[in-house]
């Protein structure tokens, strides 16, 4: 392309704007516009004359602001009180019907550490044993073995709590 980047800008600067906000909200339409423009001016040397700017300016916006908002799904959410999520406690017996019984997150608080952060790490936060023993320290088989042991004891303390019905 000829021309200075910066009349490209002037141009078609509203519209980019227009389009971050439509999908990630005026809070943060600033951040992916700007990303949008900084993408737009490494590739401007190599865009081919015939191009329509305006659509690929547009089509960058739109993949920023993709980007914004999987950045955003990734982050925690602050709350108020860390004890209470939805107005559940976090550890607990539930006392009513309905009410999510939270035994287990006590039941897994009281294995050994490095058991509880193998099945922590393995079964909630997805990971292979291998990279669990990286992470723990130790051999894949070690583990595999503390995260084996970890649900055994998780199985005969848990299991011996009343279900809904107060049966066991």
């Amino acid at each position: 392309m000829t021309g200075p980047f910066e009349d490209v800008v002037r141009a078609h600067g509203a519209t980019v704007l227009r389009v971050c906000r439509a999908l990630v909200g005026a809070h943060d339409a600033d951040d992916a516009w700007s990303e949008t423009f900084l993408a737009a001016l490494r590739a401007w040397p190599g865009l081919p004359p015939d191009a329509n700017v305006e659509a690929w300016l547009v089509t960058i916006a739109r993949r920023r602001s993709i980007d914004e908002l999987r950045r955003r799904a990734r982050h925690a959410v602050p709350v108020e009180d860390p004890a209470v999520v939805l107005g559940l406690p976090l550890v607990g017996a539930a006392t009513a019907p309905g009410e999510r019984d939270l035994d287990l997150w006590r039941a897994v608080g009281a294995l050994p550490h490095k058991q509880r952060r193998v099945v922590v790490l393995h079964h909630l936060g997805g990971l292979p044993y291998a990279d669990v023993a990286r992470v723990v320290g130790g051999t894949d088989a070690a583990a595999r073995r503390a995260g084996a042991d970890g649900i055994a004891a998780l199985r005969r303390t848990y299991a011996t709590a009343p279900d809904e019905e107060g049966t066991r």
